[in-house]
């Protein structure tokens, strides 16, 4: 007899649990001001929506603690967030501010256009397209928590020796119909943590779009994304400070989180261990 996975399950329980309390008292938590330690001379910005709030809420307060106060902390809305949501975003912290979906550039075609302005994944995409503005740009996703190593990106923004730097997935996870053959699949970005130095040629990523049989699906911005970063030379973050892992899926405790790390990206699988992994 097979017994059941008790940590994962336990995990799963716990992580839940502590999401929907985190959720409760967001009103409370966000009056709670984090006193960051310093300032850093950069633009970041995000794209989500209301049902990821609690991940939002608590991913930029680790920021501030952890890595600094930026000149500007953007949140791309989807749409989807309620009027008070955005109250509690913008109460977060001052550097914090709430705006609509990029508009895509009017000189795409029009099918880039559709897809960057109605899917939900394309105006996540027009978002990472449009930068940076007037310096390097950090580009986060609302479920990356960050560690007391995250001091490290200060190092990072200094470097702007390539074009960007891009998280590595643990696996390739994309579109692959918008690829030409499985060497393409080698080194697979994810689109949840970039820092963009100067504008990307996006010509690689637009033209397998275009070529593209059928609908996209949700992984076609990332696939995208994956062409342009190795055609623009970009390079990746170091994986084992910046993690992105799935191997701890189904055991109780975060394998990687730390004082030495410093973020980890908890996709779906393991969501559940950002929020057991929230206080450390």
């Amino acid at each position: 007899m097979r017994l059941p996975n008790f940590g994962y399950h336990v995990a799963r329980w716990r992580g839940n649990l502590v999401r929907r309390f985190y959720r409760a008292f967001l009103p409370f938590i966000v009056r709670q001001r984090i006193r960051p330690a310093r300032s850093v001379a950069i633009e970041v910005f995000a794209y989500s929506g209301e049902d990821s709030l609690p991940e939002q809420v608590a991913s930029i307060r680790s920021f501030l603690r952890h890595v600094g106060r930026p000149m500007s902390f953007t949140i791309v809305s989807d749409g989807s967030h309620e009027s008070n949501s955005l109250r509690l975003l913008r109460s977060v912290d001052p550097c914090v501010a709430v705006r609509e979906p990029v508009t895509a550039r009017a000189d795409l075609p029009d099918r880039v256009q559709r897809y960057l302005n109605e899917h939900p994944t394309g105006k996540q995409l027009a978002l990472i397209m449009d930068l940076p503005h007037s310096g390097p740009a950090l580009y986060i996703d609302s479920d990356v928590l960050f560690f007391s190593g995250g001091a490290d990106l200060i190092t990072q923004f200094s470097i702007q020796n390539t074009s960007a730097l891009y998280q590595r997935d643990c696996q390739f996870s994309g579109d692959r119909r918008l690829l030409r053959g499985a060497a393409e699949e080698l080194l697979p970005v994810n689109t949840g943590f970039l820092l963009i130095f100067r504008k990307l040629d996006w010509s690689k990523g637009i033209a397998r779009f275009l070529e593209l049989e059928g609908a996209p699906n949700f992984f076609t911005n990332q696939t995208m994304t994956h062409l342009v970063m190795h055609d623009n030379q970009a390079e990746p973050f170091d994986p084992a400070k910046y993690v992105l892992q799935l191997d701890d899926q189904f055991i109780f405790p975060d394998r990687y989180a730390g004082p030495n790390l410093a973020l980890r990206h908890y996709v779906n699988p393991v969501r559940h261990k950002f929020w057991t992994s929230l206080s450390q």
